[in-house]
């Protein structure tokens, strides 16, 4: 084999291959992958998951069959799909503007809703890039199946017979990359702002948390202070009993005049208390629950722009090379080819069905979080 062959076939490696590492990292990593794959698949057995899943399904199909008529492909069909923001987040954009007019929402409550709008946005945008990839793909699927097809019943094959070949692999060199629509750049701004809504969102509740805190101190305080003063009316009622007959004759209604004082002034403490406590405690309830949201979508979010640029890779590995084999035009350089897509195709396919797991997963837990917050603000109007 010539170097120049050589160097082409080590192109044709993907970057992501197992290839290079030991016995005992192959062995952990496969550990590894069962233990969360079984963590998965637990939540993939939930009627809620099936019920986002069939939700999206559901609209998928609805517009791809009204994108046929149309005679707009199966490829370019998803931007026309109806708004799965207004069609999957519970409860739905009009009825939580409603809400907002009509309830009493801490004004970091609207900014936690507007990101997981946002999330949810991203999450059809990447639904999109993954159906687009899926179609994109199967130009590969289709080089792949002539170059087999060729080779078992083709008893003499020519350069006449690979052409159709190389034309398909030329189309899909073309084709620009569907998982490019969001960049790594996008992403880590996206986490930037889900990382300050927490902290806003984690310090508006220790400060509510240190305010309750001072406010009973402030009525330990207030309540020695105000049993020193009615103790020293007290001394000093009995001091004018003792020097006045009529001091004393005046001394018990003035006594229990203060003493109805000292319980009215009590009550309408404490009723005042309760009531900043229970606002207090509910609005720091319902931050709490925003901020475990937010938590949560960031880590999706991380986890999602992992797969990602891997993915991303996967596609301009392909792009790259099918690009390079058709530009040199050698048969046996796309036997090769070929024989590597074969390869990988498993592997590949597999990716992009967990990352399409894991978008549905995600806006289940926007749901579920949307959904907790709602609650909290109904339960305590």
């Amino acid at each position: 084999m010539s170097k120049m062959k050589r160097n082409l076939l080590a192109k044709l490696k993907s970057p992501f291959t197992a290839a290079g590492k030991s016995r005992k990292d192959r062995v952990n990593s496969l550990s590894t992958k069962l233990s969360v794959n079984e963590e998965y698949l637990q939540v993939f057995r939930t009627k809620s998951y099936i019920e986002m899943w069939d939700k999206v399904q559901g609209q998928i199909g609805i517009t791809t069959t009204s994108s046929s008529s149309s005679r707009i492909s199966p490829s370019s069909s998803f931007p026309f799909y109806l708004d799965l923001s207004e069609y999957l987040l519970e409860p739905r954009q009009e009825t939580l503007k409603e809400m907002i007019k009509s309830l009493n929402f801490h004004h970091l409550l609207i900014d936690y809703f507007g990101a997981s709008l946002q999330a949810c946005n991203i999450c059809q945008l990447l639904l999109n890039s993954v159906h687009q990839t899926r179609s994109a793909y199967k130009k590969i699927k289709l080089v792949i199946k002539m170059s087999k097809k060729m080779h078992g019943h083709v008893d003499f094959i020519t350069e006449d017979n690979y052409r159709p070949i190389f034309r398909e692999l030329k189309s899909f060199a073309l084709l620009k990359n569907p998982l490019s629509i969001i960049s790594a750049v996008q992403f880590h701004d996206i986490h930037d702002d889900n990382l300050v809504l927490l902290h806003r969102l984690t310090s508006a509740n220790k400060k509510i948390k240190r305010r309750a805190k001072l406010r009973r101190i402030c009525k330990k305080v207030g309540g020695v202070g105000l049993v020193v003063s009615q103790t020293a009316l007290l001394i000093a009622l009995l001091v004018f009993a003792f020097h006045s007959i009529l001091g004393m004759a005046a001394a018990p209604a003035l006594i229990g005049c203060s003493l109805a004082l000292h319980r009215k002034k009590k009550m309408e403490r404490a009723q005042e208390s309760a009531g900043k406590r229970l606002h207090e405690g509910v609005a720091g309830e319902q931050l709490d629950v925003a901020a475990r949201g937010v938590f949560i979508l960031i880590k999706d979010f991380d986890t999602m722009s992992r797969m990602v640029r891997r993915l991303h890779n996967e596609v301009e590995h392909r792009k790259n090379v099918s690009e390079m084999c058709v530009r040199i035009g050698k048969c046996e350089l796309l036997d090769e080819v070929v024989k590597e897509f074969d390869a990988q195709e498993r592997s590949f396919l597999e990716q992009l069905e967990e990352l399409e797991e894991h978008i549905y997963l995600c806006l289940l837990t926007i749901n579920r979080s949307r959904g907790l917050v709602i609650r909290e603000i109904m339960e305590n109007q």
